[in-house]
């Protein structure tokens, strides 16, 4: 009976203590052995309205793929107030690459040193700060937009550390930075695990085989959202270099113009062809063209029938005064006779 009562007192002090075990430092959940690639480059997308904090884009593993997939940036509105998000990051341990998810906090903590740009440039956040209840956004690092909001300012950040987009930290290649004060003061502080607006961003981006980095080789072409979940529409951002929709119409319709422009230089039969596919209204005028052809073809035939048969009329062109064209050969032979001429005089 002692024991049954010792372990009902247990109870109760056990569930008490897991949510300050679950909003402790997070700890390692994922384990790869291949290097993650290096951050995108893109654009943010505005705003959507007051009350969102960005969160950055980052790789993720999937066991299933055996690759890494790019989860896009995006706008996120906090669980609580007062609260700001820590990007999670890489970790290199010798040859293996260990993932330290990101959470939510009244400060932000570490994030491996990784520059994710936006206010995350290596170590606490520059994109704004909460007061009284409300969050104020710093548009020198913020892209606002058109989104009408006055708690805004202007704080130009100054980085003194070279600007890489590597994506870990440590190892061979990785970002070297160690946690300040501060940020370790910030990962005993009560946390909150990702939401389910995060949850979603995530799990759709799994879904995407064009997110996979063996697809767009570290280019992916959703590379921030306005809102988490929409994939679509306005609000989403592709990498700069990405093979996204926006950018395939502009490589097909550049050939397209550069053979319509030398089709009319070159007035070959072949390549009057695909005039008429592209353009219906130079076709007719091209057709009539080639009708006068043949009465010219006639002419220069006939003209080259007389002189086949005037075979025997070749002598008039010896007469024509091309062998003035030769005038130096001619003085030759004149110059060869004298000297004959004079050798008969003295025989004679």
């Amino acid at each position: 009976m002692k024991s049954k009562s010792w372990l009902r007192s247990l109870v109760p002090v056990l569930l008490l203590a897991l949510p300050t075990l679950s909003l402790a430092q997070v700890s390692v959940n994922l384990s790869v052995n291949v290097p993650p690639p290096e951050l995108p480059v893109y654009d943010q997308p505005p705003l959507p309205g007051d009350g969102y904090i960005w969160t950055p884009g980052y790789w993720s593993w999937s066991d299933d793929d055996q690759d890494y997939f790019w989860v896009p940036g995006t706008w996120v509105e906090p669980p609580q107030q007062d609260y700001l998000w820590t990007p999670g990051y890489w970790g290199a341990d010798g040859a293996v690459f260990q993932w330290y998810p990101g959470y939510w906090g009244p400060h932000v903590g570490f994030y491996g040193g990784v520059n994710y740009g936006y206010g995350y440039g290596g170590h606490g956040f520059e994109g704004g700060y909460w007061q009284g209840g409300q969050l104020y956004y710093n548009r020198a690092v913020v892209n606002v937009g058109s989104t009408h909001i006055t708690n805004v300012y202007n704080k130009t950040v100054i980085n003194n550390v070279t600007v890489t987009h590597v994506s870990y930290n440590g190892g061979s290649g990785g970002v070297r930075a160690e946690p300040t004060t501060s940020e370790k003061a910030a990962a005993q502080d009560r946390h909150i695990q990702v939401t389910a607006a995060q949850r979603s961003q995530e799990q759709t981006a799994r879904n995407n085989p064009s997110l996979r980095a063996q697809n767009n080789h570290g280019n992916p072409p959703i590379a921030a959202t306005a809102r988490p979940g929409n994939f679509s529409g306005a609000g989403v951002v592709a990498a700069h270099g990405a093979a996204g929709a926006g950018a395939r119409p502009a490589t097909t319709t550049r050939p397209t113009q550069t053979p319509r422009e030398s089709e009319p230089r070159n007035a070959n039969q072949p390549r009057a062809t695909p005039t008429p596919e592209t353009r219906a209204m130079p076709a007719p005028q091209q057709r009539p063209a080639p009708r006068p052809e043949p009465a010219q073809r006639p002419e220069p035939v006939e003209q080259r029938r007389p002189p086949v048969q005037s075979q025997p009329a070749r002598p008039e062109p010896r007469e024509v005064p091309r062998p003035e064209q030769h005038a130096p050969p001619h003085p030759e032979p004149k110059q060869e006779h004298p000297p004959e001429r004079r050798e008969d005089h003295e025989r004679g």
